[in-house]
């Protein structure tokens, strides 16, 4: 069960990586990777240090944490992608502070909605469901989390910065001779 939950897992990434890949540059998709280990180990940290049982329920979350965290994040880097073409002035970094701005409230409004429903079940839920509304929670919180302070810091990292400049640099109007 756990090896299967291991590849399911494992397999989500790498197509969610193919996605990236081809939807946006290799540079977001290593970012949204990154992100994405952080978010299941740090929940399946959580469980461990918590102790909680880990069943198919778990796994059936830890693929869902892994949907919603990427899902973030190309929000986010959509939004960085789109402020590169239109801010070719501006550096990397204040590119990934307007964006982040931009999708903050919209990030911070889809996260609270989740939690609150996800704090309902977890209090109404019963013991059944117990399990796959904590790792929900946990996930959620360490997906909006990683979406914003990982993945996206990660493209300064990966080098998108050098090929912004350059990029930026080229595309300045020269005047005619």
């Amino acid at each position: 069960l756990i090896e299967a939950g291991a590849i399911a897992i494992l397999l989500a990434v790498v197509l969610m990586l193919i996605y990236i890949w081809f939807r946006f540059e290799w540079h977001f998709g290593v970012g949204a990777v990154v992100a994405l280990v952080h978010d299941v180990a740090l929940s399946i940290g959580m469980f461990a240090a918590t102790q909680m049982e880990f069943n198919l329920s778990t796994i059936a979350a830890l693929l869902t944490i892994v949907g919603y965290s990427i899902n973030d994040t190309v929000v986010v880097y959509d939004r960085v992608r789109e402020n590169l073409r239109k801010y070719k002035a501006k550096s990397l970094p204040d590119v990934l502070n307007l964006a982040i701005n931009d999708t903050l409230s919209r990030t911070t409004m889809t996260s609270v909605t989740t939690l609150l429903a996800l704090v309902v079940l977890f209090v109404f839920g019963g013991a059944v469901i117990q399990g796959f509304v904590f790792a929900m929670i946990w996930g959620g919180i360490v997906g909006t989390y990683s979406s914003i302070f990982i993945a996206a810091p990660l493209l300064i990292i990966l080098g998108l910065g050098d090929r912004h400049r350059s990029g930026g640099d080229q595309s300045v109007a020269k005047p005619a001779p």
